[in-house]
């Protein structure tokens, strides 16, 4: 179910100053395939030291979760023949344990093996040429995709087995925001009490900015020529991510094909919503379920929204409109996050 990260404007409103001027120290760099932006509010803050720690974080995240490092834990695990238990760690435990809950609030639709499908469907290197699958490479695929039949992991064991030995897991829809959760943990153990965590457009934040504020930050408007701001956001204490198809798809024959692909059909999504947000106690479970409700859409996504209680908004493409023409949908959950600031 890999998905692009739609990009999360960071905005910083005026507003009033605390009594005192706040350290800000500013940190930035690249992981993941991409980049991150850390701002820590505070006083008596070691830059040096800080940085230290967070290039020491990430990179025992890419240890484990990194799908693009042979060696990494996920990558070993997915190579493996074995459909015997096998040993993880206790964080890999902690991620899968995780995108169990959103497969099954979701319906399947968010899935860690749907790696056959993506390379099925070309996602990323393609020309324009290439055929699109057939049926019958399609079922193909389906058979080694369905986390629940083909995983299973014991969390007081701690161990995880395949049912299959080609079973592979992709966890580039939740590790990301695995990864800015153990940042912001890793601030906290340092005694930053106020700051933002951003990598690749996913983010969690803690207190307030430099200005006494709740962080304010911009829904970008789907718009793949040019840059701009849906609505803006005030996120504390809270984890937030969107989830885009509008600069990843390709088109054929007059169909335009989602890089989002549906785990329980095997094809891309046909539905006009085009961009998700996620608010949530934590990244990963922001980053999680980002990507499944882009993939259920605006009708699935919210009926789920509300019965799971998830802060959940929603972008969608207009019947018959343009291509700049959209509409808004936004959960009850989401709604009352509006409402507290």
């Amino acid at each position: 179910m890999k998905r692009w990260s739609a990009l999360t404007l960071l905005l910083f409103l005026p507003g009033c100053l605390f009594d005192s001027e706040p350290e800000v120290v500013q940190l930035s760099g690249e992981t993941m395939g991409t980049t991150y932006h850390i701002t820590a509010i505070g006083e008596d803050l070691d830059e040096a030291s800080l940085s230290v720690s967070v290039e020491e974080t990430l990179a025992a995240v890419n240890a484990k979760m990194s799908n693009w490092d042979p060696n990494s834990e996920v990558s070993v695990f997915s190579a493996s023949e074995s459909t015997e238990p096998q040993q993880v760690s206790a964080e890999f435990a902690a991620v899968i344990s995780a995108a169990n809950v959103v497969h099954e609030q979701s319906g399947g639709l968010f899935d860690v093996t749907l790696g056959p499908l993506i390379e099925l469907w070309g996602f990323g290197p393609r020309k324009p040429e290439d055929p699109v699958p057939s049926d019958a490479d399609i079922e193909a695929a389906l058979a080694g995709v369905g986390q629940e039949k083909l995983l299973n992991l014991d969390a007081d064991a701690g161990t995880l087995a395949k049912a299959e030995a080609s079973v592979g897991i992709n966890l580039s829809a939740i590790a990301k925001g695995y990864g800015i959760d153990a940042v912001a943990s890793t601030l906290q153990t340092a005694g930053v009490e106020n700051y933002m965590v951003e990598i690749g457009g996913d983010l969690v934040t803690r207190g307030e900015n430099d200005k006494g504020e709740a962080w304010r930050i911009g829904i970008e408007r789907p718009d793949p020529a040019a840059q701009g701001v849906q609505l803006i956001v005030p996120v504390s204490d809270r984890g937030m991510a969107t989830s885009g198809d509008y600069r990843n798809f390709f088109e054929q024959d007059g169909v335009r094909y989602s890089h989002i692909i549906d785990p329980t059909t095997g094809r891309p999504i046909t539905h006009r919503t085009t961009s998700v947000t996620v608010l949530a106690d934590d990244a990963m479970m922001a980053d999680a379920w980002a990507t499944a409700m882009l993939a259920l859409g605006q009708k699935r996504g919210l009926e789920i929204a509300e019965a799971n209680k998830l802060a959940v908004f929603f972008i969608s493409r207009a019947e018959g409109g343009d291509d700049n023409a959209y509409v808004i949908m936004q959960s009850s959950a989401f709604k009352a996050e509006l409402d507290k600031n």
